[in-house]
């Protein structure tokens, strides 16, 4: 069963799309502000988001860049064309102005899980509650969004991508060369060490794991 997010502080339309839903056979959970899909969404991932604009707390276009790897569809009565355009690029994947028709509403959520299933890789690599988004290049652990460099971004790919693999440091640096020439033998090292910094500053937990005179690997709990 396909799962979807409906984020939206007017109970009487989200009771609506919940009632169109659960018809179709879709499970739904609800957020009634944006502080609050965002406690959602670090317990959960939903198969798709449908994301209103107007809501207390943080707005739906604070709360769009903190949602990774989940197709959003915006539902909103903003008719703005320019605000549109802002939220497809800032990370949306559709657009439906309200009121709506539900077979409308329906073909458009039907269309983001054909796309999904018809995709032959995903865009996001996760490892217990680190997330990394290979398209926009964020990373998240749980809730918290982490900035990384770009040398930091290709040495946490590669390390993600082989999660069980101890990863020599020759290895990593041919690796990594592709996505950042900076990198040299004397300064991964210090790559390495601040982003195992930034990676453990909301939870205090250390997820890469040096293995002596070898090299690095991802830190199994």
């Amino acid at each position: 069963m396909k799962n979807i997010l409906i984020i939206d502080d007017d109970i009487h339309i989200g009771d609506v799309l919940e009632e169109i839903l659960t018809k179709e056979g879709y499970g739904v959970s609800r957020a009634y502000s944006g502080t609050e899909a965002l406690y959602v969404l670090s317990g959960s991932k939903p198969d798709l988001v449908l994301l209103d604009l107007m809501l207390p707390g943080l707005n739906g276009e604070e709360v769009l860049p903190h949602i990774q790897g989940i197709p959003v569809i915006v539902v909103s009565a903003k008719v703005d064309i320019d605000n549109k355009v802002d939220l497809l690029l800032g990370g949306a994947t559709d657009y439906i102005t309200k009121p709506f028709h539900a077979k409308e509403l329906l073909a458009r959520i039907a269309v983001q899980f054909r796309n999904a299933a018809s995709s032959s890789t995903t865009p996001t690599l996760v490892f217990d509650d680190i997330s990394l988004n290979t398209d926009t290049h964020i990373a998240t652990v749980g809730a918290d969004e982490i900035r990384l460099t770009r040398t930091e971004y290709a040495i946490l790919k590669l390390l993600m991508q082989n999660p069980t693999q101890v990863i020599t440091k020759s290895i990593l640096l041919e690796r990594i060369s592709e996505d950042t020439p900076d990198c040299t033998e004397s300064s991964l090292k210090m790559h390495i060490s601040n982003l195992r910094k930034k990676l453990r500053s909301g939870n205090d937990r250390d997820y890469i794991e040096s293995v002596w005179g070898i090299g690095f690997k991802m830190r199994q709990k």
